[in-house]
């Protein structure tokens, strides 16, 4: 029982020790501000940033329950990220699809594929070459959200543009 104890004792210390130094990274790095310094030009202030174009563009459009057309919503916020792959060309992106937990594992992925495809021709159609784009679908593999009500399923009913520097693999 004594060793027991002693050992819950020391798991408990490193535990903490490992949670008593946040900016142990540097403060631009990894665990300060989810790896983004808002302090610079590098941030959510910088219209060419990558945080700006999540925060501010938006990274992700929402679709109708088993759909895959764009919503008037959605083809907004295409529109702005079509103006900014435009302005930023040395970005490419990743659009992914997802779907909610209802339907077999199957179907959401097919679901999950024609959203992103949806996105993916839209943002051809407002001038992004075909060659910066890609998609891949989660189905309903990575839900945003998890429970079982309409408010998750809505969350989870989604393509999201991710972008990064450079080509894509």
């Amino acid at each position: 029982m004594k060793l027991h104890s002693k050992a819950t004792l020391l798991v408990l210390a490193i535990g903490l020790a490992a949670c008593t130094n946040p900016d142990r990274f540097g403060a631009s790095g990894a665990g300060a501000n989810g790896g983004i310094d808002s302090g610079s030009m590098s941030g959510v202030n910088d219209p060419s940033s990558p945080a700006y174009f999540q925060q501010t563009i938006g990274d992700r459009v929402l679709f109708a329950v088993d759909q895959s057309t764009l919503t008037p919503e959605a083809t907004q916020t295409l529109t702005l990220q079509a103006r900014w792959l435009a302005n930023n060309p040395e970005f490419t992106a990743l659009i992914e699809g997802h779907a909610d937990e209802q339907g077999t594992r199957e179907y959401n992925l097919a679901l999950g594929a024609r959203r992103a495809n949806s996105v993916m021709e839209f943002l051809v159609s407002q001038g992004v070459s075909p060659a910066r784009l890609k998609t891949i679908t989660y189905g309903k593999e990575r839900p945003l959200a998890v429970c079982s009500d309409e408010a998750c399923y809505a969350q989870n009913r989604r393509a999201v543009t991710v972008i990064a520097a450079g080509g894509l693999s």
